[in-house]
């Protein structure tokens, strides 16, 4: 019998690894969900006639939208290892999924509550809500606990989402923390599971503090505790395309950072019109214990300002952010696919990931493709392939198909794929690399837009 290589023996690892932790954490987010029904049960004694009905769903729905409201913020914490576990694109993807649920679930919640209560006290539902809102105690904070819940979901909606900034979008996301304090009095002062019951407002305590320790250190002391310690400072912008420039950086202590090929920072650019928010940015090469660097495409306000920074500069950088590493690796093989500015974490992917790696890199005209000289010097010194796709005439590449990928890369279905870049493209090339026999589980991406 032939022994595994040690190679083998890791890719099998990191494939068990990369499998086990999203099932877990989910797992352990559905465990908690049968603990809010059970602490239910255990305190409903019997439901009679239609009032108790509405009033105990609303009961349920209140538990599970507080317990989703904590699960929420902690999986945007941005704890390090879940995020390099699980990825922040996929934590991301659960967090809206789980964004929609809560906002149901507090709106169920309140409209079975106010009609549960209503034919209790045989009144209508307005005077109800009155009542309820001013009488009950902690419920005033709560309504507008509710409020912001509601707005932040219908300004969080696909259609809303187009039409703000990204740093808008995130302030507004500060608004669910006020939403969960002003909410959080309400669930222990009018909730009947909590009545009496110390053991489940011990547990309801552990779980909100145990989230919000997690928020204070993950996104706020520590990105302040590493801005005092590295000491980050631009040392150069060099422009790579029409809008698109390279952003150097030096500090102290880089090596503690452990930044990753293929991983992402939040840069927070110290000058008086970028201070006030930091944003994704990819490392576009290997990270050194003296340097950094990230390319980006101005794309709104912010990235566009990065062309004008100077010298000196100094910065805070959170993170490193991701799981879009060399750990998702599970073949010898490697297809890279990259679409515009997507090119950044793909640089430095591949640059440094062993194997037979191929390059595909699609860009509108042969003066959009940044880095390209970069690019051409690892694929000589590797002896790697690079294909350049670039529109023709204006009209849009047409390689994103499985027959045009089948032709373009041998044995396609056995390697694994990275993929970076515009929404629509990657739609396409996810598609296409699917058809093309690519098991899903071998088609790695983070959207980056969240």
């Amino acid at each position: 019998m032939v022994s595994p290589t040690p190679y083998a023996s890791r890719r099998r690892h990191r494939r068990r690894h990369g499998a086990v932790v999203p099932f877990l954490v989910l797992l352990v987010i559905w465990a908690g969900v049968a603990g809010m029904l059970a602490m239910w049960w255990a305190d409903t004694l019997a439901v009679v006639g239609l009032a108790d009905w509405l009033t105990e769903a609303g009961r349920i729905t209140g538990l599970l939208a507080g317990y989703a409201s904590a699960v929420l913020v902690g999986l945007m914490a941005r704890v390090p290892p879940l995020d390099h576990t699980v990825g922040t694109d996929r934590l991301a993807r659960w967090h809206a999924f789980g964004g929609r649920c809560t906002v149901s679930l507090v709106l169920a919640h309140t409209l079975l509550i106010i009609w549960g209560y209503s034919l209790s006290a045989h009144t209508d539902v307005v005077r109800q809500s009155a009542t309820l809102v001013l009488d009950y105690p902690d419920l005033l904070a709560g309504t507008a606990g509710f409020a912001l819940f509601l707005a932040t979901g219908v300004l969080s909606a696909r259609a809303a989402r187009r039409r703000v900034s990204y740093e808008t979008w995130q302030y507004l996301h500060f608004a669910t923390y006020a939403a969960v304090f002003l909410a959080f009095g309400h669930q222990l002062s009018n909730g009947a599971t909590f009545a009496g019951n110390l053991p489940a407002q011990v547990g309801w305590y552990a779980l909100y503090l145990g989230v919000a320790a997690l928020v204070v250190w993950f996104r706020f002391a520590l990105p302040v505790r590493r801005g005092l310690r590295h000491r980050l400072r631009v040392t150069a912008v060099h422009p790579e395309a029409p809008g698109v420039v390279s952003v150097h950086f030096t500090g102290r202590h880089l090596e503690e950072l452990g930044g990753e090929p293929g991983q992402f920072l939040r840069w927070r650019f110290l000058t008086r019109e970028l201070w006030w928010t930091a944003n994704p940015y990819s490392l576009s090469a290997p990270a050194r214990p003296d340097h950094l660097r990230i390319t980006v495409k101005a794309a709104g306000s912010h990235s566009a300002a990065l062309a004008g920074l100077t010298p000196g500069t100094p910065v805070w950088a959170e993170g490193p952010y991701g799981g879009f590493t060399a750990r998702r690796r599970t073949r010898t093989k490697v297809l890279l696919v990259a679409g515009g500015v997507g090119i950044t974490p793909l640089r430095a992917l591949f640059e440094t990931l062993p194997g037979q790696v191929t390059l595909v890199y699609r860009a509108h005209g042969v003066e959009d493709l940044a880095l390209r000289a970069e690019i051409d010097a690892i694929a000589a010194r590797r002896h790697a392939t690079v294909h350049y796709v670039v529109d023709q005439a204006g009209a849009p590449s047409t390689l994103f198909t499985a027959e045009c990928l089948s032709n373009l890369i041998p044995d396609l279905a056995g390697h694994d794929v990275y993929l970076c870049g515009p929404p629509g493209m990657t739609q396409a090339a996810h598609r296409a690399l699917r058809r093309a026999g690519v098991p899903r589980r071998r088609v790695h991406h983070e959207s980056y837009t969240f």
